[in-house]
Protein backbone atom coordinates (compact mmCIF):
# COMPACT_ATOMS: atom_id res chain seq x y z
CA UNK A 1 0.00 0.00 0.00
CA UNK A 2 1.22 3.50 -0.77
CA UNK A 3 0.47 6.59 1.31
CA UNK A 4 -2.60 7.58 -0.75
CA UNK A 5 -4.13 4.10 -0.42
CA UNK A 6 -3.44 4.06 3.31
CA UNK A 7 -5.08 7.43 3.90
CA UNK A 8 -8.06 6.44 1.76
CA UNK A 9 -8.49 3.28 3.80
CA UNK A 10 -8.17 5.06 7.13
CA UNK A 11 -10.68 7.67 6.00
CA UNK A 12 -13.18 4.92 5.15
CA UNK A 13 -12.97 3.38 8.61
CA UNK A 14 -12.87 6.69 10.49
CA UNK A 15 -15.35 7.28 13.29
CA UNK A 16 -16.26 10.86 14.19
CA UNK A 17 -18.05 9.67 17.34
CA UNK A 18 -14.86 8.11 18.63
CA UNK A 19 -12.98 11.32 17.84
CA UNK A 20 -15.31 13.27 20.11
CA UNK A 21 -14.85 10.72 22.89
CA UNK A 22 -11.07 11.12 22.67
CA UNK A 23 -11.42 14.75 23.66
CA UNK A 24 -12.69 13.65 27.07
CA UNK A 25 -9.26 12.16 27.76
CA UNK A 26 -7.34 15.31 26.94
CA UNK A 27 -6.45 14.18 23.42
CA UNK A 28 -6.12 16.90 20.81
CA UNK A 29 -8.85 15.98 18.34
CA UNK A 30 -7.85 18.31 15.52
CA UNK A 31 -6.97 16.33 12.39
CA UNK A 32 -8.19 13.14 14.06
CA UNK A 33 -10.00 10.27 12.33
CA UNK A 34 -11.16 8.38 15.40
CA UNK A 35 -9.43 5.03 14.81
CA UNK A 36 -8.36 2.68 17.59
CA UNK A 37 -4.76 1.67 18.22
CA UNK A 38 -5.76 -1.95 17.69
CA UNK A 39 -6.93 -1.17 14.16
CA UNK A 40 -3.72 0.76 13.47
CA UNK A 41 -1.61 -2.13 14.73
CA UNK A 42 -3.43 -4.54 12.42
CA UNK A 43 -2.81 -2.26 9.48
CA UNK A 44 0.84 -1.77 10.46
CA UNK A 45 1.34 -5.54 10.53
CA UNK A 46 -0.19 -5.80 7.07
CA UNK A 47 2.02 -3.02 5.66
CA UNK A 48 5.23 -4.19 7.31
CA UNK A 49 8.23 -2.10 8.30
CA UNK A 50 8.99 0.71 5.86
CA UNK A 51 11.12 3.70 6.80
CA UNK A 52 10.54 5.77 3.67
CA UNK A 53 6.78 5.26 3.84
CA UNK A 54 6.83 6.27 7.52
CA UNK A 55 8.52 9.55 6.62
CA UNK A 56 5.92 10.22 3.93
CA UNK A 57 2.99 9.41 6.21
CA UNK A 58 4.25 11.66 9.00
CA UNK A 59 4.09 14.68 6.70
CA UNK A 60 0.32 14.20 6.26
CA UNK A 61 -0.40 15.82 9.66
CA UNK A 62 -3.23 13.44 10.59
CA UNK A 63 -3.12 11.94 14.09
CA UNK A 64 -3.74 8.30 13.17
CA UNK A 65 -1.55 8.50 10.07
CA UNK A 66 1.32 9.75 12.22
CA UNK A 67 0.70 7.01 14.77
CA UNK A 68 0.84 4.47 11.96
CA UNK A 69 4.12 6.02 10.79
CA UNK A 70 5.65 5.36 14.20
CA UNK A 71 4.45 1.76 14.09
CA UNK A 72 5.99 0.94 10.71
CA UNK A 73 9.24 2.90 10.98
CA UNK A 74 12.53 1.10 11.49
CA UNK A 75 14.35 2.25 14.67
CA UNK A 76 17.91 1.84 13.40
CA UNK A 77 17.08 3.94 10.34
CA UNK A 78 15.69 6.80 12.40
CA UNK A 79 18.10 9.72 12.46
CA UNK A 80 18.66 12.21 15.22
CA UNK A 81 17.33 14.92 12.91
CA UNK A 82 14.14 12.95 12.33
CA UNK A 83 13.52 12.63 16.05
CA UNK A 84 13.98 16.37 16.53
CA UNK A 85 11.61 17.12 13.66
CA UNK A 86 8.91 14.73 14.81
CA UNK A 87 9.00 15.78 18.46
CA UNK A 88 8.29 19.37 17.45
CA UNK A 89 5.09 18.16 15.77
CA UNK A 90 3.73 16.63 18.98
CA UNK A 91 0.50 18.42 19.88
CA UNK A 92 -1.05 15.89 22.25
CA UNK A 93 0.09 13.58 25.04
CA UNK A 94 -1.10 10.45 23.26
CA UNK A 95 0.94 11.03 20.09
CA UNK A 96 3.97 11.88 22.23
CA UNK A 97 3.70 8.71 24.31
CA UNK A 98 2.87 6.54 21.30
CA UNK A 99 6.06 7.54 19.48
CA UNK A 100 8.17 7.06 22.60
CA UNK A 101 6.69 3.62 23.29
CA UNK A 102 6.69 2.22 19.77
CA UNK A 103 9.71 3.86 18.15
CA UNK A 104 11.89 6.43 19.89
CA UNK A 105 13.00 4.23 22.79
CA UNK A 106 14.47 1.73 20.33
CA UNK A 107 16.61 4.26 18.46
CA UNK A 108 20.31 4.89 18.95
CA UNK A 109 19.63 8.43 20.16
CA UNK A 110 16.99 7.84 22.84
CA UNK A 111 19.14 8.60 25.88
CA UNK A 112 20.79 11.57 24.20
CA UNK A 113 17.37 13.03 23.48
CA UNK A 114 16.32 12.56 27.10
CA UNK A 115 19.11 14.89 28.18
CA UNK A 116 18.40 17.41 25.43
CA UNK A 117 14.60 17.44 25.48
CA UNK A 118 14.36 17.63 29.27
CA UNK A 119 15.90 21.12 29.00
CA UNK A 120 13.45 22.29 26.33
CA UNK A 121 10.46 24.44 27.26
CA UNK A 122 7.83 23.11 24.84
CA UNK A 123 5.34 21.06 26.83
CA UNK A 124 5.28 17.93 24.71
CA UNK A 125 9.00 18.02 23.93
CA UNK A 126 9.75 18.03 27.64
CA UNK A 127 7.11 15.36 28.20
CA UNK A 128 8.80 13.20 25.56
CA UNK A 129 12.03 13.24 27.57
CA UNK A 130 10.36 11.84 30.67
CA UNK A 131 8.12 9.50 28.70
CA UNK A 132 11.29 8.03 27.23
CA UNK A 133 12.75 7.50 30.70
CA UNK A 134 9.58 5.71 31.76
CA UNK A 135 9.42 3.55 28.64
CA UNK A 136 13.10 2.60 28.66
CA UNK A 137 12.78 1.68 32.34
CA UNK A 138 10.17 -0.88 31.33
CA UNK A 139 11.59 -2.08 28.01
CA UNK A 140 15.37 -2.22 28.56
CA UNK A 141 15.72 -5.20 30.87
CA UNK A 142 19.52 -5.22 30.67
CA UNK A 143 20.19 -1.57 31.50
CA UNK A 144 22.25 -0.96 34.64
CA UNK A 145 20.96 0.78 37.74
CA UNK A 146 23.56 3.48 37.22
CA UNK A 147 22.11 4.35 33.82
CA UNK A 148 18.83 5.27 35.54
CA UNK A 149 20.20 6.86 38.72
CA UNK A 150 21.36 9.88 36.74
CA UNK A 151 17.74 10.65 35.84
CA UNK A 152 16.81 11.39 39.45
CA UNK A 153 18.53 14.77 39.08
CA UNK A 154 16.41 15.56 36.01
CA UNK A 155 13.27 14.53 37.86
CA UNK A 156 14.11 16.82 40.78
CA UNK A 157 15.00 19.68 38.45
CA UNK A 158 11.78 19.52 36.44
CA UNK A 159 9.41 18.55 39.25
CA UNK A 160 8.21 22.13 39.72
CA UNK A 161 6.85 22.41 36.16
CA UNK A 162 3.18 23.33 36.55
CA UNK A 163 1.99 21.96 33.22
CA UNK A 164 -0.18 18.89 33.57
CA UNK A 165 1.40 16.76 30.89
CA UNK A 166 4.94 17.50 32.04
CA UNK A 167 4.11 16.89 35.68
CA UNK A 168 2.47 13.56 34.92
CA UNK A 169 5.39 12.42 32.77
CA UNK A 170 7.92 13.30 35.49
CA UNK A 171 5.85 11.24 37.91
CA UNK A 172 5.62 8.40 35.39
CA UNK A 173 9.40 8.38 34.99
CA UNK A 174 10.01 8.29 38.74
CA UNK A 175 7.53 5.45 39.28
CA UNK A 176 8.86 3.41 36.37
CA UNK A 177 12.45 3.60 37.58
CA UNK A 178 11.32 2.66 41.07
CA UNK A 179 9.59 -0.46 39.80
CA UNK A 180 12.69 -1.96 38.15
CA UNK A 181 14.22 -3.54 41.26
CA UNK A 182 14.57 -3.09 45.02
CA UNK A 183 17.71 -0.95 44.78
CA UNK A 184 16.13 1.56 42.42
CA UNK A 185 12.87 1.37 44.35
CA UNK A 186 14.67 2.61 47.47
CA UNK A 187 16.45 5.37 45.56
CA UNK A 188 13.26 6.46 43.82
CA UNK A 189 11.51 6.76 47.18
CA UNK A 190 14.46 8.75 48.54
CA UNK A 191 14.16 11.05 45.52
CA UNK A 192 10.45 11.47 46.18
CA UNK A 193 11.23 12.40 49.77
CA UNK A 194 13.59 15.10 48.50
CA UNK A 195 10.77 16.43 46.36
CA UNK A 196 8.58 16.77 49.43
CA UNK A 197 11.16 19.09 50.96
CA UNK A 198 10.89 21.49 48.01
CA UNK A 199 7.48 22.59 49.37
CA UNK A 200 6.17 23.02 45.86
CA UNK A 201 2.65 21.82 45.05
CA UNK A 202 3.68 20.10 41.82
CA UNK A 203 6.71 18.42 43.38
CA UNK A 204 4.47 17.39 46.28
CA UNK A 205 1.95 15.71 43.97
CA UNK A 206 4.67 13.89 42.03
CA UNK A 207 6.26 12.68 45.27
CA UNK A 208 3.15 11.59 47.14
CA UNK A 209 1.72 9.73 44.16
CA UNK A 210 5.02 7.96 43.53
CA UNK A 211 5.54 7.03 47.18
CA UNK A 212 2.02 5.60 47.37
CA UNK A 213 2.71 3.19 44.51
CA UNK A 214 6.36 2.41 45.19
CA UNK A 215 5.73 1.50 48.83
CA UNK A 216 2.63 -0.57 48.10
CA UNK A 217 2.69 -4.22 49.13
CA UNK A 218 1.96 -5.28 45.56
CA UNK A 219 5.08 -3.59 44.18
CA UNK A 220 7.37 -4.61 47.05
CA UNK A 221 6.32 -8.28 46.82
CA UNK A 222 6.85 -8.29 43.05
CA UNK A 223 10.32 -6.75 43.37
CA UNK A 224 11.28 -9.17 46.14
CA UNK A 225 10.39 -12.08 43.87
CA UNK A 226 12.64 -10.61 41.15
CA UNK A 227 15.65 -10.16 43.45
Amino acid sequence: MNSEQIIAYLTRISDSTRSKEMGKFGINTSNTLGISLMELCKLAKKIGKNHDLALTLWKKDIREVRMLAALIDIPHKVSEEQMDEWVEDFNSWDLCDHCCIHLFDKTDFARKKIDEWSKRQEEFVKRAAFALIAVIAVHDKNASNKSFEKYFALIIRESTDERQYVKKAVNWALRSIGKRNLVLNKKAIETAELLLKKKNKNSFWIATDAIKELTSQKIIVRLQKKS
